[in-house]
């Protein structure tokens, strides 16, 4: 019993004094559980603590203290593996931010970072700096080719010097024009890859 009062006494002054971190420590225990994090969250808002959404530019692994608020971890994002995750990060820590979604794609690994993977963090709206779901779907299968194409050649040595040196921002096409996803579905790709509505 004295060793459940100290637990609960130490659990309550977190929860008081370093709320938000404590709040994200809870989410990520939980982040296998739809409906914890979802009664996690709710409980999030009551404090008045946003939990902001998953974002391939300040999302981390798992749930992080972002200033007052708390960010989704792309590790609780369903089809996004460790690995994944691991090689967006580094590369956005190699390289600064993502320019675009095909310098996104180009730069991280694509063994890793799949078509699926892709399509899961467009549809719970990690990639929305980019452009809108519908526009990077439409992208997706000729920017994911372009990239495969060109981490080939780098990965057997035939791209020159130029190509090498020329900023893929210059040389990539405009996303298409595409009509924005009805709001009604956004919600519902959040539930299916997150587990609960944002």
């Amino acid at each position: 019993a004295t060793t459940y009062g100290l637990v609960a006494y130490q659990t309550a002054y977190l929860k008081a004094n370093y709320t938000v971190e404590y709040m994200a420590s809870v989410l990520t225990a939980f982040r296998d559980n739809a409906e914890k994090v979802a009664a996690a969250v709710a409980e999030c808002r009551r404090l008045g603590i946003s939990v902001l959404p998953p974002d391939v530019h300040a999302s981390h692994l798992e749930f992080s203290v972002e200033g007052p608020a708390i960010r989704f971890g792309l590790l609780a994002v369903k089809n996004v593996g460790q690995g994944a995750i691991e090689s967006i990060i580094a590369a956005r820590e190699g390289e600064g931010p993502f320019r675009s979604f095909a310098d996104f794609c180009g730069r991280v690994d694509l063994r890793l970072v799949n078509k699926r993977v892709l399509e899961s963090l467009v549809k719970v709206g990690a990639l929305n700096a980019f452009g809108h779901p519908a526009q990077l779907l439409l992208a997706l299968d000729d920017v994911l080719a372009t990239a495969q194409a060109d981490q080939r050649e780098r990965a057997s040595g035939q791209l020159s010097f130029f190509d090498l040196a020329a900023e893929p921002s210059s040389l990539e096409a405009p996303l298409p024009s595409a009509t924005e996803v009805p709001v009604r579905a956004r919600p519902r790709w959040a539930k299916e890859r997150l587990g609960l509505y944002l």
